[in-house]
C-alpha cells in the first residue's frame, strides 16, 4: 500500500477494530469514525473520530478536505442510514469505497425461523402471554409499548430510560457464550427469541441456546444494501481491496 495513503473506516463493529489494527501494522494513516456516544473509542488503532459528519454532503466534504484515499464502511449491518450516506458521499467525492459486511446467519434445516422485514412485524408475531427476549438493542424500545400483553426482556449495553412496566431491562456487553445464553433464557422463563440478522460467529450463541431450549426464533432480515458500493465479507478481503486500490492510486502518478 502507498505509505502516504489515508483510510477512513466507518466503525462500530469488531471487523472495523480488526481492520484498523491491520492497517496500523502496515503504517497506514487510519481514522475510525464512531457515531456519537455509542462509539467506544478505546482499543482502536490509529486515530478515532467521534460524531457524525452532517449527512452525505458533510461526509463527502470531509473525504475531500482530509485527502482520504479510500473509505471502508464497516458499520453494523442494520446501520442503513449511515451506509446510505457513505454510498452517496462516495458518488459525490469520487473516493474509492467498499462495504465490509459480515455474512448473515443462515437458518439451519428444520429450525423454522419466522423471518420478517421489520422489528414492528416481529413484535406483532408474538402471541399474547409470551416472554420474549429482545436481542435487538436499546433502539428497539419504542416499538414495544403497544404490546402490554407480552413481557419483553430487552438487552442493551446502556440503560434505556422510561421503559414501560412490561419491559424488563438486562444490561450486558457482548460477547455471550452459548452456556450463558442458555442459563439466562432458562432462568428468565423466555418463550421466544427476537433478534436481528446481524451475523458474526460470536452472536450466534443466542441462536444455538434458543435451539437447545426449543424456543421459536423471530428473525428480522437485513435492510437492502446501498446501491453502487461493492462489498466484501471479511477483513482479509477488505485488506486485499485496499492493497489493490491504493496501489492503483500510487501507480497513476508521474513516473520518476
Amino acid at each position: 500500500m502507498a505509505m502516504n495513503a489515508r483510510v477512513l473506516i466507518l466503525g462500530g463493529t469488531s471487523e472495523a477494530r480488526e481492520l484498523a489494527e491491520a492497517l496500523a501494522a502496515r503504517d497506514i494513516d487510519t481514522v475510525t469514525a464512531l457515531a456519537g456516544a455509542s462509539g467506544r473509542a478505546s482499543g482502536y488503532a490509529g486515530d478515532v473520530r467521534i460524531g457524525g459528519f452532517g449527512g452525505a454532503a458533510g461526509l463527502a466534504d470531509y473525504l475531500a478536505a482530509q485527502d482520504v484515499s479510500a473509505l471502508v464502511d464497516a458499520t453494523h449491518p442494520f446501520a442503513a442510514t449511515i451506509s446510505g450516506h457513505a454510498a452517496a458521499a462516495a458518488r459525490l467525492s469520487g473516493c474509492p469505497t467498499i462495504r465490509l459486511d459480515r455474512p448473515a446467519w443462515t437458518e439451519p434445516s428444520g429450525a423454522g425461523w419466522q423471518q420478517v422485514a421489520t422489528l414492528a412485524q416481529a413484535v406483532s408475531r408474538l402471541p399474547s402471554g409470551a416472554r420474549a427476549f429482545m436481542a435487538t438493542g436499546k433502539g428497539s424500545a419504542g416499538v414495544l409499548s403497544n404490546r402490554a400483553d407480552v413481557t419483553f426482556v430487552l438487552r442493551s449495553i446502556a440503560a434505556v430510560p422510561d421503559l414501560p412496566t412490561h419491559v424488563e431491562p438486562v444490561l450486558a456487553h457482548p460477547p455471550f457464550s452459548e452456556d450463558a445464553e442458555h442459563a439466562l433464557f432458562a432462568s428468565m422463563g423466555i418463550t421466544h427469541l427476537v433478534t436481528k440478522n446481524s451475523g458474526g460467529a460470536s452472536g450466534r450463541s443466542k441462536l444455538d441456546a434458543a435451539a437447545a431450549l426449543g424456543l421459536p426464533v423471530i428473525m428480522v432480515v437485513r435492510p437492502p444494501a446501498p446501491i453502487g458500493v461493492a462489498s466484501v465479507s471479511s477483513v482479509a478481503e477488505a485488506l486485499d481491496w485496499l492493497e489493490q486500490t491504493l496501489a492503483l492510486d500510487t501507480s497513476s502518478g508521474p513516473t520518476p
